[in-house]
C-alpha cells in the first residue's frame, strides 16, 4: 500500500469540488418542505444503515447534487487514501511521527491478516493486553482479589483526567445497569480538592480499589489525586483497621493497580508494577476508553461487556473501511460538517441523545472532536485554509427541549443537530395507559419535524393568532439535523456509536488537512501552571515577575485564603 502524502495536504480550497460547492451554495434553491414535496424518495435516498444505526439525513439542508460534489471533494483530497493508510498503520499522526490504530484496539482476536506495524505484532500485543485486563477483573469480580484485610472489592476509584477518564465516565453512566451488583465506580479527574473530598467521603478503604490511569505516570492532576486518595486510605486504615507502618506497602499494592508504560514510577509509587496495564504511543488519549483505559469498565462492567463493546466499535470501523461512499456514513456525516462548517457557517454543533443514560455523551464528544480538530494550522505547518472545527455541546432530551432548544428554532444562528433514539427502552415503564417511551420517542419525532418544517405566518394565523404575535410565533424551519436510531442502548450500540464519530472527526480532519491526532494546544496551560506554583505560593520575586493582571489575580488569592 502506498501512504499518501503527509508532508503537503491538499488544500480544500483549491479543488474543483470546492469551487463547484461554493457555485451551487449560491444557485440551491427551495425549502426543506418544498424538498420533501416534491422528492417522494427523499427521505429514502438519505437514509443508511451502519452496523445496527439507522441513519436519517435527509432533514439536512443539502440536495443530491450537493451530496455528489462532498463526495468529489472527499475524492480530491484523498480522504479515502488517508482511512487506508490509518487501518494499516501508516504515520499519519505526521507531528509526531506515528502510526493511528485505535482501531487495531477492537479487531477480534485471530483476525486475517495479522497486523504488524513498526516491527510490533500489533494483533498479539492488544490480545494480551487484554488477556490480562480481563483476568485482573474476574478475580476483582469474583472476589479472589481483596484489600488487605481480605474484605471484597465493592468500589473501583478510576483516577485520570482527559482521555483517561471522559471516556469510561460515559460508558460507565451509559451502561451502569450492567454493573455487578455490589461493585460500582467512580471517577476521579479534577484537581480541585472538592473532587477528591465528595468521591472519597463515604467510602470504606477495605473495599475500595483505585486504578491509576496515566501513560506517563506524570500528569500533574492525576498524580495529585493519586497521592491525596493514597494518604485518605492510609489514614483510613490506619484508623478503622488498625494498619502498622509495616503493613502500608501491602496496602498500597492491594488497594492500587495502574494503567500506565511507566513501570518505574507506577514502582516509585508503590504499586506492584506486574498489576500496571499498558498501552501504546499510536493510542491517543481520547481514542483510548477501548484500551487498558477501560480497565475500570472490564472490572465493574465484566470481561463480556466490554468484549461486545469492542464489537461495537470493530462493526463500525469495517463499515467505514469497507461501504461504498455513497453509503458510507462516517464519510457522510464528516462531509455533512464540512458543508455545515464551511459553507453554511455554523459555528456549533449539538448532539442530543434521547436517553438519560447518555446524559455523558456530548461531553465526552467535545474532547474527542475539539482536541482533535481545534487546529489552525495544518499538518505541514501553514495555516488552515478554511474554518476548522465546531463547537460542540448538549444535554439529553427532553431536558434541553426546556432549556436552550428555543435558541435552536428560532435563534439567528446555524446549529446543526444530531439526535440519538433507541426503539427498546432500558426500562419500560407506563403512566396510566401511556407508555411513556412512546411519549418519550414523540417528543424525538417532533423535535426534528419542527425543526425542519417550522411554522409558517399563514399557519399561525389559521391556529387565531393576530398582529404581532404572529411573527414571534412563526417557526422558519430549514434547521438542519440528522436522526440516528437503533433497536436498544446496549454495549454494541454504544461501541457503535462512538466509532461513528471517531470516523466523523477523522474525514473532517482529512478534508481541511489538519492533524487530528495530536494535541500541542493543551500543553502551554500545563506549563505555564507549573511554573506560577511558586507565586501562587507566596514567593514575592515570582509573583513580580508575571504580568500586572495575574499578579494582581495572585495577590487577591493570597489575601482572601488568609482571610
Amino acid at each position: 500500500m502506498t501512504s499518501p502524502d503527509t508532508s503537503s495536504p491538499i488544500d480544500p480550497t483549491s479543488t474543483d469540488a470546492w469551487a463547484e460547492l461554493e457555485a451551487h451554495n449560491l444557485e440551491i434553491e427551495g425549502s426543506l418542505r418544498e424538498w420533501f414535496d416534491t422528492d417522494s424518495g427523499r427521505a429514502e435516498h438519505f437514509t443508511h444503515d451502519a452496523a445496527d444505526l439507522h441513519v436519517d439525513l435527509s432533514k439536512n439542508l443539502v440536495l443530491p447534487r450537493t451530496m455528489e460534489l462532498l463526495l468529489q471533494l472527499a475524492r480530491e483530497v484523498g480522504v479515502q487514501e488517508h482511512r487506508d493508510a490509518m487501518f494499516a498503520g501508516a504515520h499519519i499522526n505526521s507531528t509526531e511521527d506515528r502510526a493511528v490504530l485505535h482501531t487495531a484496539l477492537r479487531r477480534p482476536a485471530g483476525a486475517s491478516p495479522a497486523l504488524e506495524v513498526d516491527g510490533q505484532k500489533i494483533d498479539e500485543d492488544v490480545q494480551e493486553t487484554l488477556r490480562r485486563v480481563y483476568d485482573f477483573a474476574r478475580s476483582v469480580r469474583s472476589g479472589q482479589w481483596t484489600g488487605v484485610t481480605g474484605k471484597r472489592i465493592e468500589t473501583v476509584v478510576n483516577i485520570g483526567i482527559g482521555g483517561s477518564d471522559l471516556g469510561p465516565v460515559m460508558i460507565y453512566e451509559a451502561l451502569k445497569p450492567l454493573a455487578q451488583d455490589g461493585l460500582e465506580a467512580r471517577f476521579l479527574s479534577n484537581i480541585d480538592p472538592t473532587d477528591a473530598y465528595a468521591t472519597t467521603k463515604d467510602l470504606d478503604p477495605e473495599t475500595t480499589l483505585v486504578i491509576v490511569a496515566s501513560k506517563t505516570f506524570t500528569t500533574l492532576e492525576t498524580l495529585t489525586n493519586a497521592r491525596l486518595v493514597r494518604q485518605w486510605l492510609l489514614s483510613g486504615l490506619r484508623e478503622n483497621a488498625g494498619l502498622t507502618v509495616e503493613q502500608e506497602a501491602e496496602a498500597i499494592a492491594k488497594h492500587f493497580v495502574a494503567v500506565s508504560t511507566a513501570l518505574d514510577k507506577v514502582e516509585a509509587f508503590g504499586i506492584d508494577p506486574a498489576n500496571a496495564f499498558g498501552f501504546w504511543d499510536w493510542v491517543g488519549g481520547r481514542y483510548s476508553v477501548d484500551s487498558a483505559i477501560g480497565t475500570v469498565l472490564a472490572t465493574v462492567l465484566g470481561p463480556e461487556v466490554f468484549e461486545e463493546l469492542l464489537a461495537g466499535f470493530h462493526a463500525m470501523d469495517e463499515h467505514f473501511r469497507t461501504a461504498p461512499a455513497e453509503q458510507n456514513v462516517p464519510l457522510l456525516m464528516g462531509l455533512l460538517n464540512v458543508w455545515n462548517v464551511n459553507f453554511l457557517e455554523a459555528e456549533t454543533h449539538a448532539v442530543l441523545p434521547y436517553s438519560q443514560y447518555l446524559h455523558r455523551f456530548p461531553a465526552y464528544l467535545q474532547q474527542l472532536t475539539m482536541e482533535s480538530n481545534g487546529k489552525a494550522v495544518r499538518w505541514d505547518g501553514s495555516l488552515a485554509t478554511t474554518e476548522t472545527g465546531e463547537v460542540f455541546w448538549g444535554e439529553p432530551g427532553t431536558n434541553g427541549q426546556h432549556a436552550f432548544y428555543q435558541l435552536i428554532h428560532q435563534g439567528t444562528r446555524v446549529i446543526p443537530a444530531d439526535f440519538i433514539a433507541f426503539a427498546t427502552p432500558n426500562h419500560a415503564l407506563v403512566d396510566g395507559e401511556q407508555d411513556v417511551h412512546e411519549l418519550f420517542l414523540a417528543n424525538f419525532f417532533a423535535q426534528t419535524k419542527a425543526l425542519a418544517f417550522g411554522k409558517t405566518a399563514e399557519e399561525v394565523r389559521a391556529e387565531g393568532t393576530e398582529g404581532a404575535l404572529v411573527a414571534a410565533r412563526e417557526f422558519s424551519g430549514d434547521r438542519p439535523t440528522t436522526s440516528i436510531m437503533a433497536p436498544k442502548l446496549t454495549p454494541a450500540v454504544l461501541g457503535q456509536l462512538v466509532a461513528l464519530y471517531e470516523h466523523i472527526t477523522f474525514v473532517q480532519g482529512v478534508v481541511w488537512g489538519i492533524n487530528s491526532f495530536d494535541q500541542w494546544g493543551v500543553e502551554l496551560g500545563k506549563q505555564l501552571a507549573k511554573g506560577l506554583a511558586g507565586a501562587v505560593a507566596g514567593d514575592e520575586q515570582a509573583i513580580a515577575a508575571e504580568d500586572a493582571s495575574t499578579a494582581a489575580l495572585i495577590r487577591y488569592y493570597q489575601e482572601h485564603r488568609k482571610a
